[in-house]
């Protein structure tokens, strides 16, 4: 399978939003071709916002199984008056032409497969964007950062708020050192995400790879500048970006412990600072990570 093929679309959305109008037609009249899960819900339903995309993405991945759609209750309230609807986020599912299941509140994910496959007869897998993310996640594992880049664009074209894939997206670029690209993609993610973890993991990696390449080509001057004076704080910060941006991270981090072990509270503690940003960067699973905080603690409380 191609990477363009990988999310394309076909047949009937998986997804859609309903009304009261037509509710009778792609509800109750299309569940005699496959099972339709109904989510009531309303723009102020805090958990609504939980379960919705949840919902979603688990329809996806059953691949045609079940169809879902959404029924705003502010805009359509005779169905839910019909359906006594007391409490939202309400799911029900049909079959048959009548409702056979459902539930009421906020699940968690493995929660709500279990229903989906209950109503499907079949195990829930992974949707064509879950699919897509591995191969991305691979890619970028095998150093293809050009490959990691298109699927994360044929993500974002499906998932425009994919936070993941956003950050993703801006990593692969910086990895091939296209770093006004990286910019122009973090600044343009939607402002509901831009605060997520993995974005701010992404505009942490862009700054370091800006630092890095101001400093990339004064190694040696910056090398020597430490042969000449153990105690020159700055020219051990940038040594340390500029070879983290070279991918000598751990040589990075001896060079950031060692400066906070000689003079913690330097520029407002810039050390430890920047060990936080390479921690953000790597990961806080990464092997190196976990060693790194390991012992800057013990230097800490040393």
């Amino acid at each position: 399978m191609t990477n363009e093929s990988l999310i394309g679309g076909g047949g009937a959305a998986p997804v859609a939003d309903v009304t009261t109008a037509n509710f009778m037609a792609e509800v109750v009249d299309a569940s005699f071709d496959q099972p339709i899960i109904v989510d009531f819900w309303a723009p102020w339903c805090g958990p609504c916002k939980q379960l919705g995309p949840i919902l979603e993405k688990v329809v996806r991945g059953a691949n045609g199984a079940v169809r879902m759609v959404k029924l705003n209750i502010d805009e359509n309230p005779e169905i839910a008056t019909q359906m006594r609807i007391q409490s939202i986020p309400a799911v029900y599912a049909f079959k048959d032409g009548r409702p056979v299941d459902g539930f009421v509140g906020a699940q968690p994910e493995s929660q709500v497969k279990q229903f989906v496959q209950r109503l499907g007869g079949a195990a829930v897998g992974p949707s064509p964007v879950e699919q897509a993310m591995t191969m991305a996640k691979e890619a970028v594992q095998n150093g293809d950062h050009a490959s990691a880049a298109a699927l994360y664009s044929q993500i974002l074209q499906r998932e425009p708020d994919n936070a993941e894939a956003v950050g993703g997206l801006a990593r692969a670029m910086i990895a091939r050192g296209e770093l006004d690209k990286a910019t122009q993609v973090l600044a343009e993610a939607p402002a509901e995400i831009a605060k997520h973890a993995e974005i701010a993991a992404a505009r942490s990696a862009l700054e370091l790879a800006e630092q890095a390449e101001k400093a990339q080509g004064s190694l040696g001057g910056l090398r020597t500048r430490l042969d000449q004076n153990a105690d020159d704080h700055e020219a051990r910060l940038e040594l340390a970006t500029a070879l983290f941006g070279a991918g000598e991270r751990e040589a990075a981090i001896d060079e950031l412990l060692t400066l906070y072990k000689r003079d913690r509270e330097w520029d407002e503690q810039a050390a430890r600072r920047q060990l936080v940003k390479f921690f953000e960067v790597m990961g806080a699973t990464d092997p190196l990570t976990l060693s790194a905080r390991r012992r800057l603690s013990s230097l800490m409380f040393s």
